[in-house]
């Protein structure tokens, strides 16, 4: 049963964060690619006696690597906030709403307006019954 719960759990937040974990895997996999075209650079390099530039193609392998692995590291750790920041986002939206409502009221004449906020609506019955 518990093994059930996780799998449900896990599948959900899976599926729920599917964007994020992707770009997350895409961006670990560029970061071992680098390790392998590292490894390809310096061999042509060597081929070609042009040694001078080993140290620029370390230096632009491990800013590739160091800067996917942080970019992942913030990606998981932002992944919750996320949900907070909608919950915060929905106080604004009723406020867009209101002003939405707002702007389509100053559209109506003041007929309609007057219309629009009477409480009771009289029926013909109601009407005799008054006279």
């Amino acid at each position: 049963m518990f093994k059930q719960v996780k799998s449900a759990l896990f599948w959900y937040y899976l599926f729920k964060f599917r964007r994020r974990v992707i770009l997350i895997v895409l961006l670990l996999i560029i970061a071992l690619f680098a390790n392998a075209i590292y490894g390809d650079v310096i061999e042509y390099l060597k081929l070609k006696d042009k040694l001078a530039y080993l140290e620029i193609a370390l230096i632009s392998k491990w800013t590739v690597i160091i800067f996917n692995i942080v970019f992942s590291v913030y990606l998981l750790l932002t992944m919750f906030k996320k949900e907070e920041n909608i919950e915060e986002k929905k106080p604004k939206k009723e406020k867009d709403i209101k002003i939405k409502e707002t702007k389509k009221e100053e559209k109506f004449t003041d007929r309609e307006k007057e219309f629009l906020y009477k409480k009771t609506l009289k029926t013909k019955a109601d009407l005799l019954v008054e006279k």
